[in-house]
Parts: structure tokens; sequence; C-alpha cells
């Protein structure tokens, strides 16, 4: 990767400088790191091998759980290596890597919520024709179109990270390399390239938000229509869709919809989204729906079955 300047390094600051809080934070997020891998690889293995769970909204939720691996992967193993070094240093090439993978699978996450909820309101709201709207074809279309549009977010990202020159100090007020945090150690005026992240990340965030929103607010005022037993069902569904979208989107638009502004919270803001999402997006599916739990539960007990017998 070419660079335009003579910054070669920087050093992450990371969470916090003080040698017992660092050890803390290793423990705790290598905790929440290894909860999130498992969490989220047992429902893509449970998907991938059930005859159960076949419908497109598994299909989509397989994705949202590899979506949610390698986003997670994107910061918390340098977060955690780094809780027990003494200089974080981090090279340019390796910063601009991270700035493309955090954006790639948090736009990933983005559209892979927005299909979930564009499939649950086909299914609720338009029954009759949801075979032949969501059919395989058309939710493989959706996905791929989801990898391109994540791909393209993420190049505008690395473009405008490419563009800033740095020149003085090369410490980062973070625990990973992002555009708001670089901006800050660019040697130019920064207003047009923030202006153009608010424009490309806030704006998705917002509008994403919006539209999922109101989707569910469409499908919960539908659901008026249905049986009780339905109505339970899908609201249960709906309501697992709808805390991931708060606890996703609320520190997003926090981050990425203001100006180039510091605050303390900064930091355990963008942990919340890039770590503390990413874990908690399996408990919140596998605890509040009963087939993804019968169908682990079967899945454990053939191979509990198939090792017995050897």
């Amino acid at each position: 990767m070419q660079q335009n300047n003579s910054t070669t390094e920087f050093i992450l600051l990371g969470l916090t400088q003080d040698p017992m809080k660092k050890k803390m934070v290793f423990v705790i997020f290598f905790i929440f790191y290894l909860g999130t891998v498992v969490g989220n690889l047992l429902i893509v293995v449970t998907i991938k091998t059930s005859r159960t769970l076949g419908s497109p909204m598994y299909y989509f939720l397989f994705y949202l759980s590899l979506a949610d691996s390698c986003f997670s992967t994107s910061t918390a193993p340098r977060l955690i290596v780094d809780s027990l070094s003494a200089k974080n240093i981090i090279t340019y090439n390796e910063c601009m890597t991270q700035v493309f993978a955090l954006h790639f699978f948090g736009c990933m996450e983005v559209l892979v919520l927005i299909l979930m909820a564009f499939d649950r309101y086909v299914a609720i709201c338009k029954p009759l024709h949801y075979p032949t709207i969501m059919s395989r074809r058309v939710c493989t279309i959706l996905i791929v179109l989801a990898w391109i549009g994540s791909f393209i977010h993420s190049i505008a990202q690395i473009i405008l990270a490419l563009r800033l020159p740095f020149c003085g100090p090369s410490l980062i007020d973070h625990y990973c390399c992002d555009l708001q945090p670089l901006l800050k150690l660019a040697c130019m005026d920064t207003y047009v390239i923030n202006l153009l992240l608010v424009s490309n990340s806030g704006a998705i965030c917002s509008s994403s938000f919006v539209i999922l929103m109101i989707s569910y607010i469409v499908i919960l005022h539908s659901l008026r229509n249905h049986s009780a037993e339905g109505r339970k069902k899908a609201l249960s569904t709906c309501t697992s869709h709808i805390i991931v979208v708060i606890i996703f989107f609320g520190p997003c638009i926090f981050i990425y919809t203001r100006p180039p502004t510091t605050f303390p919270m900064d930091k355990m803001v963008a942990v919340f989204y890039t770590i503390g999402t990413p874990f908690l997006n399996p408990l919140i599916y596998t605890l509040r729906n009963a087939e993804v739990k019968n169908a682990m539960k079967k899945l454990w007990h053939i191979k509990i079955t198939s090792e017995s017998r050897r």
C-alpha cells in the first residue's frame, strides 16, 4: 500500500496506560472476544448443519454471525495483545488495513440487519407472496449486493485515509485505527474530509437506523391482524431484531454523525459497538429463539451420540 507522507508507524494509546488496568483489560476483553467467536461460530455451524433452519431469516442470521465474528476480530485481538505490551506500535499499512476491515464488516452488519428487517416485513405483511419474493436465488443476490456495498463503502474510507498527510506526533488516542482519531494527527485542514466522513459513514448509520425503525413500526402495526399465537411468535422475533438495531446503531450514530470533537467516552462507546454488540448478538438470537436453541440441542446430541459410539 502506497503511503503519501513520512509517517511509517503509529502508537496506539489504548484504553488505559495504567499497568494494573491493562491487565484487567486483557482479561475482560479476552473473555468477551472468546465468547464472541465461540457464540457466533456456534450459530454459523448450527444454521449450516440444521435442516430446520433453512428459511431466509436464518440464512441472513448466518451472515450476520459471520460478519460479527470478523467485525470483532478487526479490533479485539489488537486490543488484547496491546494490553500486555509496553509500547503499542502499529505500522501505517496495518493501520490502513484495520480501517478497511473495520468499515467493511461494520457496513456488512448494517446491510444484513436491513435484509433481516426486509425479510420480516415480507413474512408478516405479505405472507402469501413470501416464498416467491424471498426465494433462495433472491436472498443470494441480496447478500452478494451487501458484500459489494460493503466493499465500496470501505474503499471510500480508505481513499479518505490515504489522503491524510502525517508529519507530526504519531500518538493515536484510541485502541484501533479509524478515521476520526487519524484526522486529529493529520497536518492539514480536515474539515472537508470530516464532512465526507459524516456524509458517508454518518449518513449510512442514520439513514439505516431510520429505515429499520420505520420498517419495524410497520411490522408491529400489521401484527394486530394476526392470531394471538402468530402475533406472539412474530413479536418475539422482531423484538430481538429491534434490540440489536438499537445497541448497534446508537453508538455508531454517536461516533460518525458529529464534528471532529473529542469526548471522554468516545473509546468506550467504540468498544461497545465493535466488541460489545458482536458479543451480545449470539445471546440475543439464541436465548430468545426457540428454533435456534432446539437446533443447537440436536446438534450437540448428535455429536455426543456419535462420539459415544466410537
